[in-house]
């Protein structure tokens, strides 16, 4: 490519503000230099171009022929790499993703670790949408989601976050021993309404966990498993277990910190394994880089270590 021949472009600068302001003056303060550098400048552009760019009068600058010229390209010019600029020094768009999980997975593993997300991309606004029921992962609805079964999922990417293991957990203040003791104790139930739609992420091979299918493996002589306190969402079993109010049947994942500080406590067996936790979402979304900042949240909270440890309050 030949090489541009550009003059000055300080005198370039200088010219353009006096142009259009007609005065040495205003161009000068607009620069933040003296008149006399400004006329300095002029002068030196008109050397260079070898033709008048201004008729000079007392008090007065006007515009030649070539002058008009040369004012109407640079103002085009300066106009351009000015809003290009200030399009540069713009922060960077924000990016909003939806996640849809189920009440106690966005409670109990997700929301204590926001904080890790919002911190390295500040950019991301996450939207949780929680509920049991399925949803379509069409960037409208929802981006990804997290759900649990067996998959495959057709057309989506599945990757495993954890096992999902089943635990009888109660406050340590009731003392229970023995599965026994059941029968003098109240029942937590968790009673989930599941649907499904075209296209959604389905519960493909997920196995319901209840009393009824933990008793039917203890065979507890006297206990009733259609009793107790029921709920449709699993958080509020948890909390009336840490409130002492009885026993739940809980996936031990979700309250593995309240295991690990003695809040609550797996007095007994047998514990029952069903479907694993998936990430799921559809493989093209990907390549966009807060759908893969979001991703990568996520995979790490596999190994996270205790609450305590990182998100501190301010």
């Amino acid at each position: 490519m030949t090489p541009r021949r550009l003059p000055s472009l300080s005198a370039l600068r200088a010219f353009e503000a006096a142009a259009r302001h007609l005065s040495a003056k205003q161009a000068a303060e607009e620069l933040s230099v003296t008149p006399t550098a400004i006329s300095h400048q002029i002068r030196q552009l008109e050397e260079a171009l070898g033709v008048a760019l201004f008729v000079r009068k007392p008090r007065q600058l006007i515009l030649t022929v070539q002058g008009q010229a040369l004012l109407g390209v640079l103002s085009d010019s300066f106009d351009a790499i000015a809003e290009t600029v200030a399009k540069l020094r713009r922060p960077p768009a924000r990016h909003a993703i939806t996640l849809s999980t189920t009440p106690a997975v966005a409670a109990r593993w997700l929301l204590p670790w926001v904080c890790l997300l919002r911190d390295a991309h500040p950019r991301i606004d996450l939207s949780i949408q929680v509920s049991h029921e399925t949803v379509a992962l069409d960037g409208i609805v929802a981006d990804m989601a997290i759900r649990y079964g067996e998959g495959p999922w057709p057309g989506l990417v599945a990757e495993k976050l954890f096992d999902n293991v089943f635990v009888p957990a109660c406050s340590p203040a009731l003392e229970l021993k023995e599965p026994g003791e059941l029968v003098r104790q109240t029942l937590l139930h968790c009673v989930l309404a599941q649907h499904a739609s075209p296209h959604s992420v389905s519960m493909r091979g997920a196995v319901p966990v209840d009393w009824a299918a933990w008793q039917r493996r203890v065979q507890v002589p006297g206990l009733d498993v259609g009793a107790g306190l029921m709920f449709t969402d699993e958080t509020h079993a948890i909390t009336a277990a840490l409130d002492g109010q009885g026993v739940a049947l809980m996936s031990r994942h979700l309250i593995a910190e309240e295991l690990r500080q003695g809040r609550l406590v797996q007095p007994f067996g047998p514990e029952i394994t069903v479907s694993p936790f998936h990430l799921v979402y559809p493989p093209e979304r990907l390549e966009e880089p807060a759908i893969a900042a979001v991703r990568e949240w996520i995979l790490g909270l596999r190994e996270a270590p205790p609450r305590e440890s990182v998100c501190q309050a301010p």
